[in-house]
């Protein structure tokens, strides 16, 4: 009987070794060696100092900077282990809401968003990525729309003439891929960050 079992196990151990073990690590090594920033997550530095990856969104709320998309991320509340709270952006607990479009929740949220836009920009069309979340709530990005929407907030924050931020926006704005994937997108952190130096000038 170990005669007909010792192959199964044997067969078993090499196959575990290939695929779980040098398949994943060779892959590793070739990504870092092939694509090295990417393999690290896309981070962002500032200074020498990491702010923030490329492919996850941050939250902003001050004024004087562009915001990127509502996130619907959870996290444990810190005073109450068995409810969730708000966090956004969180990435431990990627995910939309379960709200669907029936959900009083959501349209109040939705409504309340939408008039405080409207508020901050009366004469132009709200972009509907500024009000919804994303499917995983880390979206890094919005559409050109949306960032030339909150170009009179910004400027007048900044004290900086409204051209300026227009061409700033617009030098930010990555095309689809190869000219045919996805839509064309601003990465909110990279676009603040140009800010902050065009700012500093």
């Amino acid at each position: 009987m170990l005669r007909e079992i010792r192959p199964a196990i044997v067969l078993l151990l090499v196959l575990t070794a290939i695929t779980g073990l040098a398949y994943p690590l060779a892959m590793t090594a070739i990504a870092g060696a092939i694509f090295p920033a990417q393999a690290q997550g896309s981070l962002i530095e500032r200074g020498g100092k990491v702010v923030g990856s490329a492919l996850i969104g941050q939250e902003f709320k001050d004024d004087k900077y562009f915001h990127g998309r509502p996130s619907a991320t959870l996290a444990p509340d810190p005073n109450d282990s068995t409810k969730m709270v708000p966090a956004p952006y969180n990435a431990a607990n990627s995910g939309g809401s379960n709200l669907g479009p029936t959900s009083k929740a959501l349209a109040d949220r939705l409504k309340e968003d939408v008039d405080k836009l409207k508020a901050e920009n009366p004469n132009a069309v709200v972009p509907v990525d500024l009000v919804t979340t994303s499917a995983s709530g880390l979206d890094p990005d919005i559409s050109p729309e949306a960032a030339q929407f909150q170009v009179p907030r910004v400027a007048k924050a900044r004290n900086m003439p409204e051209h300026t931020l227009k061409q700033l926006v617009a030098s930010a704005t990555q095309g689809r891929l190869l000219g045919l994937l996805g839509e064309p997108r601003v990465n909110v952190l990279a676009l603040n960050l140009a800010l902050d130096r065009v700012a500093a000038k």
